[in-house]
């Protein structure tokens, strides 16, 4: 298995998805933009390992984090 694959974006989506975690659990705002980040990050990785179901999964995340953020604001 070759783990540089990724180039590091598995690595950066992981942060940004926890520091989302947290940040929403904080009940900041930041945490949907960070987890928008995070998202999209996923999906580079899934096109990168040909996953087609964490490219949709994250897809449906992300738009369900804009609309966290409409509900929110």
């Amino acid at each position: 298995m070759d783990y540089t694959s990724y180039y590091g974006v598995d690595w950066v989506a992981m942060v940004l998805t926890f520091l989302a975690i947290w940040q929403v659990g904080n009940r900041n705002k930041i945490g949907f933009i960070l987890m928008m980040f995070g998202n999209s990050s996923w999906m580079v990785v899934g096109y990168l390992s040909g996953s087609m179901a964490m490219i949709v999964a994250n897809l449906i995340f992300l738009l369900m984090n804009i609309r966290a953020i409409l509900k929110w604001s």
